[in-house]
C-alpha cells in the first residue's frame, strides 16, 4: 500500500514539476516580449498566475516534504526491526 501511495505520489510530482517549469519558461519569455513590445500571453500568464502555477507550487512543495517525510518514518521502522 505504501509503495503504491509513494508511485502515486512520486508520479504526480513529476507532472507538476514540469508544469512548473512550463510556468516559469512561458513567464520568462513573456516578460522578454513585453519588454521588446510583442504580446506573448503575459496577461494570460498573470490571470492563470493565482488559479494555476501558485497551487502547483504548494503541491510541488507539500508533495516533497511528504515524500521526504514518508521515506523517513519507513527508515526508521525498518532500522528498528
Amino acid at each position: 500500500m505504501k509503495d503504491k501511495l509513494l508511485n502515486w505520489l512520486n508520479m504526480v510530482l513529476v507532472a507538476d514539476v514540469f508544469l512548473v517549469l512550463f510556468g516559469f519558461g512561458w513567464l520568462a519569455i513573456a516578460a522578454i516580449g513585453d519588454a521588446v513590445g510583442i504580446n506573448l500571453g503575459l496577461d494570460l500568464w498573470h490571470q492563470l498566475w493565482q488559479p494555476v502555477f501558485n497551487p502547483a507550487i504548494g503541491i510541488l512543495m507539500g508533495g516533497a516534504i511528504l515524500s521526504g517525510i514518508i521515506s523517513w518514518v519507513s527508515r526508521k521502522f525498518l532500522s528498528s526491526q
